[in-house]
């Protein structure tokens, strides 16, 4: 099998439609990091890396419409996870371009979506799961 997908396969179900998109971007990222600069898919740092993200998106306040994390006033990830993305992106990014463009596009034209003035309340995909119950 192939490791990347390996990597795809270790997300939970938690998230769904643009959040899931995003995890699977972050993912490939990583993985297209990870296979140069650790030889390794499965390394402990990335695969913490991943499921951080995942937990982040899952109670990003912004819900299904979130902006791009980088330009957000909240600033959720642990300070050591955001450094470890920023150069994850800095590396992976023009790979990305041409391993996944569809992807790719859509992470970029997110980065140019504005951050409403009002934090949202409820809209999170943890807070949604609490209201169902």
């Amino acid at each position: 099998m192939n490791t990347r997908h390996q990597l795809l396969q270790n997300k939970s179900n938690l998230l769904s439609g643009k959040l899931a998109t995003e995890l699977k971007t972050i993912t490939l990222m990583t993985g297209i990091y990870c296979q140069t600069h650790h030889q390794d898919l499965n390394c402990t740092g990335c695969q913490s890396l991943i499921s951080h993200a995942e937990k982040k998106l899952d109670r990003c306040v912004y819900g299904q419409d979130k902006p791009a994390c980088k330009d957000c006033p909240i600033h959720c990830y642990k300070p050591i996870y955001r450094e470890q993305t920023k150069v994850i992106m800095k590396y992976a990014g023009p790979k990305m371009l041409f391993k996944h463009p569809i992807l790719t596009i859509i992470h970029l034209m997110k980065g140019r979506k504005k951050f409403p003035n009002k934090i949202p309340v409820g809209l999170s995909n943890q807070q949604k799961r609490k209201n169902i119950k």
